[in-house]
């Protein structure tokens, strides 16, 4: 019974959520308020579990990296790249749309996908302004090539992070799987993009003159600012690709980078946290609680039993119901808490199959499918919540239905290159 009104408060919340019938951070904080005052979930388990509840290191992770951001935007380290990437593109909307995708994903296997594009996404709006095009399609682009390029390595997306630990796969494990399918989807999506966003390539010759004419060099405000954060910056990446290694979780090193930064700076921390959007740690708070009820009152472990049941034997359909069923539920769900919560029923199923190859591959089915399926819609991954909150801050909505109208043609179309990607490899 408890699953039930569990589920339906979800539901009631996510439909909310996606008409945009009232407003998301009241909606989350209502639903998780009521999962809590329902004993869906045990209340002190809402702050302090460390498998269903608030993801504090996801949470400090935003966070820190919200402060590292606020600080270099006030160099004109933005301002510069912006006008760089006007410049390049020649005004082009689609070569430009091309160029912030492929700096995207390249940056995504070694940043998380949220901190490349909590870097990304102040540079394409303020490129966009400069041009005077909407940069609502050049952010759903960045969004879906994070997710897609994050996917190709260990540290790329957190849910990978959680598979990683749980199934004992290595960083090099990571590049040799889930890499060659990354980068064929990747290439796929770069030209699907031409068709998709084609109504939005809109060129301005007026605008790119004056755009041209700009040095961008001027836009630097501090160099001797600019240099000191990059350093920092630069550590904190060190950190985060090193992070295994020195024991740390990347949300403590995204904070110790944060306080470098403030020191190194010199800013009045006030200023700096005016940069910080508490509306997004907010919802995603309230969203990890919507989660937990539906974990704490059994929902998504009975899903997973189902699913082993129904499977046997027949590892290729295991293989397919872990891909294409992660993509489906990992659409709804953000894919971190998701990842999480059905990572040990993975591991049941995986240590009931008699080869280690075929086990292992039930591992890539489902890192692939959690990650594509972070595409689904606007609240499927974190990456997209974050971008979605910036562009609001800077003046320009992107609805629900506006990302996830991309979003799940872009997430249809990955799966199944992924699911054939298994096929062929793992059971031909």
């Amino acid at each position: 019974m408890n699953g039930i009104v569990a589920l339906v408060v979800f539901l009631t919340a996510f439909v909310l959520i996606a008409t945009e019938k009232a407003d998301k951070v009241k909606v989350v904080l209502i639903a998780a308020g009521a999962m809590a005052v329902l004993g869906l979930i045990p209340g002190a388990e809402v702050f302090h579990s460390q498998h269903a509840g608030i993801d504090w290191n996801a949470i400090f992770l935003l966070f820190g990296m919200m402060v590292i951001v606020g600080i270099i935007k006030q160099t004109g380290f933005f301002e510069f790249l912006g006008i760089w990437a006007a410049k390049k593109s020649r005004g082009r909307p689609y070569r430009l749309m091309v160029m912030l995708m492929v700096i995207t994903a390249i940056a995504s296997p070694f940043l998380d996908n949220v901190t490349t594009i909590m870097l990304v996404a102040p540079v394409t709006i303020v490129v966009c302004n400069r041009l005077a095009i909407a940069p609502q399609p050049y952010l759903i682009a960045e969004i879906l090539a994070s997710n897609i390029g994050g996917a190709a390595t260990l540290i790329g997306d957190p849910p990978n992070i959680i598979i990683g630990s749980r199934a004992g796969l290595s960083f090099n494990d990571f590049l040799i799987h889930m890499t060659p399918i990354v980068t064929i989807v990747f290439v796929g999506f770069v030209l699907f993009t031409r068709v998709l966003f084609r109504h939005s390539f809109q060129f301005n010759p007026e605008k790119v003159a004056n755009v041209t004419t700009l040095q961008e060099r001027r836009a630097i405000t501090n160099p001797a600012l600019l240099l000191r954060c990059m350093i920092v910056l630069a550590g904190v990446i060190a950190g985060f690709c090193l992070h295994a290694v020195l024991h740390l979780a990347p949300s403590v090193i995204a904070l110790v980078g944060a306080g470098v930064m403030l020191l190194v700076s010199g800013i009045d921390p006030a200023d700096a946290l005016r940069e910080i959007e508490w509306r997004t740690l907010v919802f995603f708070m309230g969203l990890f609680v919507m989660v937990a009820g539906l974990v704490h009152t059994g929902v998504i472990s009975a899903i997973g039993i189902w699913a082993i049941d129904v499977i046997g034997d027949n590892y290729f359909g295991a293989a397919t119901a872990l891909l294409l069923g992660s993509a489906v539920l990992g659409a709804f769900f953000d894919n971190i808490p998701y990842v999480a919560t059905l990572a040990p029923i993975v591991e049941g199923l995986v240590s009931e199959v008699p080869d280690p190859s075929t086990g292992q591959a039930l591992w890539w089915a489902f890192a692939l499918g959690a990650d594509f399926g972070g595409n689904g819609t606007a609240v499927a991954a974190s990456a997209n919540v974050v971008a979605i909150g910036l562009a609001a801050k800077a003046g320009h909505h992107i609805s629900f239905w506006q990302f996830t109208k991309y979003g799940i043609i872009v997430t249809v179309l990955s799966t199944l290159m992924a699911w054939l990607y298994v096929w062929l490899r793992y059971f031909t």
